[in-house]
């Protein structure tokens, strides 16, 4: 082998590549790690109004480590995702310094009973706030269809100033709300909406305008509805005399 010039020559090639890997290999391994690239400049953009200055501080301060190559991007992601009110973050390097940070924000829609939030897409979240929100009562995995049939009756009501204030949906799928006025009304399990637009129809000309409070009233009834008025007592039958 050794009077074998040319696989001296391949030889000689070969380990003089093997030796430029392990150089590049090498310095980027120390361009990558080296304490001379950290991320000096963190940049967080987006419509944030629960999401305070203080709480994406203490989460950059205490959660993000390693050089600016070295920046586990999805545990970045993550650790600005524990915050209640964030919904999701991007997170993206921008050379040579900078992360930037994009955060968006739940928007809430409404309560989930005793038990966190709900926002507009229907997902529920776990955080406080003192909007004066509906609140939803339903199985488990409900908070979709809730959030969307809301969202769908909330403009039947709002011409006549009513407003839900609570809404139920049974195991069964029966819908009922209460409204703002204190009326609770009992939907079932037909079409909730053609009901609803009923009631509301219904509501300025004739049943707001009865002389007794109104408490409850059933709409399950194909052609017409049932009123519950508690004030109210039917009047007594005169009997004759002998």
């Amino acid at each position: 082998m050794w009077d074998n010039h040319i696989a001296l020559r391949r030889l000689a090639n070969g380990l003089l590549l093997a030796s430029l890997a392990m150089l590049l290999y090498a310095l980027g391994f120390w361009i990558t790690h080296a304490p001379v690239f950290p991320v000096k400049k963190i940049r967080i953009s987006g419509e944030m109004e629960r999401v305070t200055a203080e709480q994406l501080k203490f989460i950059a301060e205490h959660e993000l480590t390693g050089t600016f190559f070295t920046l586990d991007i999805d545990k970045t992601r993550g650790a600005f995702g524990k915050l209640p009110w964030v919904h999701q973050a991007q997170v993206r390097r921008v050379w040579p310094d900078t992360l930037e940070i994009s955060v968006d924000e739940y928007v809430a829609l409404a309560r989930w009973g005793e038990n966190g939030l709900v926002d507009v897409n229907g997902e529920w979240f776990d955080a406080a706030s003192d909007q004066g929100l509906p609140v939803f009562y339903g199985p488990a995995g409900a908070q979709k269809d809730m959030a969307a049939l809301y969202l769908r009756l909330r403009p039947v009501f709002a011409p006549s100033g009513l407003a839900i204030v609570r809404m139920f949906l049974s195991d069964r799928r029966a819908w009922s709300v209460e409204l703002n006025n204190g009326v609770h009304i009992e939907f079932g399990r037909g079409d909730v909406e053609n009901r609803a637009q009923r009631f509301a129809s219904h509501w300025k000309g004739t049943l707001a305008k009865l002389p007794y409070a109104i408490s409850y009233v059933d709409m399950r009834y194909p052609n017409g509805f049932a009123v519950r008025m508690p004030g109210y007592s039917a009047p007594q039958t005169a009997q004759g005399t002998n």
